[in-house]
């Protein structure tokens, strides 16, 4: 039996990496998705080509975030296509340059927290509306805000640490209604966003850090999510789920 049948889901960025993945997962459990994307129309289209592919129903629907009224602009793609909500999944991100405080500028930084942590926050306060009782929000945030300290991800951890404090406040915001919210926290993940960065003796190091002896892959959060979004995890609610194979311990 489909866990999520009958149930609609939106996932932004979920034109690739760890967004695709949850995208597909939460489809092959019977979600209908809404498939987010910023500008690369081409990559989304290829997700809600795979889910369809595989037998389920998806659509993108396009915002970019960061920008104003960017909440604004995704939720009315996604009016156009359904009628209520029951799962957000909070995922897009950028990464930023990494850099040492000093190396930090303050384009870049504000770009970090207008798209890590304002739009999740904005696109959640629309999202309220259209959610029905019952239902889930689950962020990805990072091991980062709370695991071995980077100094060269100074400007991403604090914008992704932010949102672990929304997860507890919107937890206990919404539990009357019966909507869990919780916060999945990655280690480093083999995607895109890290191309050209693991490789090598980099790779090597990062796979040694974790008990596990390998790095995440997006499959490993996409289940975790899928786990988060079903009745399986109905008394579970404002917690933060470690994804990092054993790497912040």
């Amino acid at each position: 039996m489909k866990t999520l049948a009958g149930k609609t889901a939106l996932v932004t960025g979920a034109s690739r990496g760890i967004g695709r993945a949850i995208a597909i997962r939460l489809a092959g459990e019977g979600a209908r998705v809404a498939v987010h994307y910023g500008s690369n129309h081409e990559a989304a289209e290829n997700t809600v080509a795979a889910i369809e592919a595989a037998g389920g129903h998806a659509f993108a629907v396009q915002a970019q975030l960061g920008a104003p009224g960017d909440a604004e602009v995704l939720w009315a793609g996604f009016d156009a296509h359904a009628d209520a909500l029951d799962i957000l999944i909070n995922n897009a991100g950028v990464l930023g340059d990494q850099s040492e405080i000093d190396g930090v500028t303050r384009m870049g930084f504000e770009r970090l927290f207008a798209v890590n942590t304002a739009a999740p926050f904005f696109i959640t306060q629309q999202a309220l509306p259209r959610l029905r009782d019952g239902g889930r929000i689950i962020t990805v945030g990072t091991m980062l805000t709370r695991g071995p300290a980077m100094p060269s991800a100074v400007g991403y951890a604090m914008s992704k640490a932010a949102l672990d404090v929304l997860t507890t406040a919107l937890a206990k915001q919404l539990g009357p209604r019966g909507i869990t919210v919780n916060l999945v926290a990655p280690g480093v993940i083999d995607t895109d966003m890290h191309q050209g960065r693991l490789v090598g003796q980099a790779l090597a190091w990062l796979s040694a850090q974790t008990p596990l002896g390998r790095l995440g892959t997006p499959q490993d959060v996409a289940d975790t999510v899928a786990f988060l979004a079903s009745d399986d995890s109905r008394y579970i609610t404002g917690h933060r789920l470690d994804v990092s194979g054993g790497t912040s311990m």
